[in-house]
């Protein structure tokens, strides 16, 4: 009851800290303005180079199902090691620290990176193995 009643009590003080130390003074300037436009114009940029991107794809592939599923396999490729780093720090984790007080994580952690290195190893070679069945499928 008393944890109850000290956290409710700092979460109100902490309230009216924040409510009573913000100033807000009004600017004629511009800058936040600017800043959302300056934010939009690099979102449409970057949606523009994507589109690109897309569109070069499907020009190589002489089609619009190939060059959308070669543009996704791409995207799965680069997005796939970022997860295999994260993946294996977590497998490690389980091997050693919680492996070293508890023996069955110590088998859940090399299964969980065999795992990850397996999946990671097949996302990488698969937009090779599709552009390589396409072409010689086609043909």
């Amino acid at each position: 009851m008393k944890k109850s009643l000290v956290m409710l009590a700092i979460f109100i003080i902490f309230i009216t800290v924040c409510i009573c130390s913000t100033n807000v003074y009004a600017t004629s300037d511009n800058s936040i303005i600017n800043g959302v436009t300056n934010s939009q114009s690099s979102l449409v940029k970057l949606k523009e180079s994507q589109a690109k991107t897309l569109e070069e794809y499907q020009a190589k592939y002489n089609s619009e199902s190939y060059g959308f599923t070669a543009y996704i396999l791409h995207l799965v490729q680069i997005y796939s090691i970022p997860f295999c780093f994260l993946g294996i720090v977590i497998s490690i984790i389980y091997r050693v620290v919680i492996g070293a007080r508890h023996m069955e994580n110590v088998e859940k952690g090399l299964g969980m990176m065999v795992a990850i290195v397996t999946v990671t190893i097949i996302c990488q070679v698969l937009p090779l193995i599709f552009a390589i069945v396409v072409k010689v499928g086609r043909e």
